[in-house]
């Protein structure tokens, strides 16, 4: 075998070796005197040191954050997801609504013919609202035919003797026996009180825990009346309606506390038509409140329009059937069960006092003139649209609800509570003797008043009417449509 002399062959020329070689000719590394191999190696070692100390790296890369930084980040991701989970919360509360499915409603209670207001107990202690009124007991309300009933009709008013009264005008306030706790409240109204001075409300309420057990205004207003009827609730602590709710009426504040707003309450008013003499002309209406753990509602009825199945007394009112309430007051943010009991129906006219005589609403929004006591005194002839006139109450529970009565054959008194909407009632016996009203005040003041007199049936059948059907030429005042509440 022979071979090439290599050393015979051009260096310059390498085609001349062969493939073979060249491919296996070790290919020195390019590194110079001046930048020796081991120094480039080292410099990912010297990174990676550098990202563990934190001193350095990109920006999006959590490996190169101090400590510090991790923590700061970290804390703003979990204010990110309790933020997300609060509002998805309460994103859900304000869009909740109740149940307000259909009840199976059976008739519990009748308020109606010459009986009428045997069924109910006269306050006559001192109005706890600073009005100009001097409520009467059952015989004087029957001798000044303040109070009388007969199979059709039940009467209430306010003296209107032309004669000055400076120790305040005669007038009625009544409270029933009987307390609810739920139920479906049918109010069959044919006349409505208005007139300047006066203070009107057919409401509920426990006169002897106020406002623990809550209040709630089925109709109230003031003065003229022509700015509608305020439906209100009052209550203690943690009841709000600034949720989803659905009603015709307008809302007006949303906390019903009784303390809030100078002790307005949560209101809605109705339109002119749902009080005072626009109501009237129409020969009045029904109005229908239902009390139960889901919410109170209420709502309006003009007479050509009162659902047949309450028009129709062998019916079964069905409120899921009528539509949307006047008002909603529902329970998302309120615990209506916890908040409204032992719930009396309670009728009363005030003159003047916190609400009606108020610059407020007395001169300001319904132009009256003088002062309201003055007037009050003077003017009996003012007061002859005061009076209000129903056919019928009528009360519908389930055959879960609890209601209670007070005993007719034994003591029954009540204490006075001086909050907003504070009520008091007339101890009384089973002999129908006046004997003693007690009161409390809100502020912890509590006082007794004796009283005398008979306290007789409370009817008298077949009375003459002493109103007039002539309506009362009235001015219209720009202003606020829903009341503002005030003590009553």
């Amino acid at each position: 075998m022979s071979y090439r002399n290599l050393s015979s062959i051009d260096v310059g020329d390498r085609t001349a070796i062969p493939d073979y070689e060249l491919h296996n000719v070790p290919v020195a590394p390019p590194y110079s005197a001046t930048d020796p191999g081991p120094a480039v190696a080292a410099a990912p070692a010297a990174e990676k040191a550098s990202v563990a100390k934190g001193t350095g790296g990109a920006w999006y890369n959590p490996r190169s954050w101090s400590l510090l930084t991790k923590l700061i980040v970290a804390g703003g991701v979990v204010v990110v997801i309790v933020a997300l989970i609060v509002g998805i919360y309460e994103g859900t509360k304000s869009s909740s609504y109740p149940d307000y499915s259909a009840l199976s409603y059976k008739l519990a209670d009748t308020y109606s013919g010459s009986s009428f207001f045997d069924e109910f107990e006269y306050y006559t202690a001192t109005d706890p609202t600073d009005g100009f009124v001097d409520y009467v007991d059952s015989s004087t309300a029957s001798e000044m035919n303040l109070t009388y009933a007969s199979s059709s009709r039940a009467v209430l008013r306010v003296d209107t003797s032309t004669s000055n009264q400076t120790s305040g005008r005669k007038s009625v306030r009544i409270t029933s026996k009987k307390t609810y706790n739920d139920g479906l409240f049918i109010f069959d109204i044919t006349h409505t009180p208005f007139g300047c001075a006066t203070w009107p409300a057919l409401w509920l309420t426990d006169p002897d825990n106020w406002p623990e057990h809550g209040e709630i205004d089925v109709l109230e207003s003031n003065n003229k009346g022509t700015h509608g009827n305020a439906m209100t609730l009052h209550t203690t602590k943690d009841c709000k309606m600034n949720v989803k709710r659905k009603e015709t009426g307008t809302a007006s504040y949303t906390n019903c506390l009784n303390t809030a707003n100078d002790n307005a309450g949560c209101s809605v008013s109705g339109g002119k038509a749902t009080y005072g003499e626009s109501f009237n002309s129409n020969g009045g209406g029904v109005y229908a409140m239902e009390l139960r753990n889901a919410g109170i509602r209420v709502w309006m009825f003009s007479r050509d329009d009162i659902p047949t199945d309450i028009s129709n007394s062998s019916d079964t009112p069905d409120p899921s059937t009528w539509g949307e309430a006047l008002a909603d007051f529902p329970n998302t943010h309120c615990d209506i069960a916890s908040h409204f009991k032992n719930q009396s129906i309670i009728v009363n006219i005030d003159i003047c006092g916190d609400l009606a005589g108020a610059t407020t609403y007395y001169t300001d929004l319904y132009d009256c003139p003088s002062t309201c006591t003055k007037w009050a005194a003077e003017n009996g002839a003012n007061f002859t649209n005061a009076y209000w006139e129903f056919k019928s109450f009528k009360v519908y529970q389930t055959s879960s609800s609890s209601s209670s009565s007070s005993s007719s054959s034994a003591v029954a008194s009540s204490s006075t509570a001086a909050g907003y909407g504070a009520s008091t009632s007339t101890t009384t016996t089973a002999g129908g003797a006046a004997t003693a009203t007690s009161g409390s005040s809100g502020q912890g003041q509590s006082g007794s008043q004796s009283g005398n007199g008979q306290q007789g049936g409370g009817s008298q059948s077949g009375g003459q009417s002493q109103e007039q059907s002539t309506s009362q030429e009235e001015s219209t005042s720009q202003g606020q449509g829903g009341q503002q509440g005030g003590q009553r």
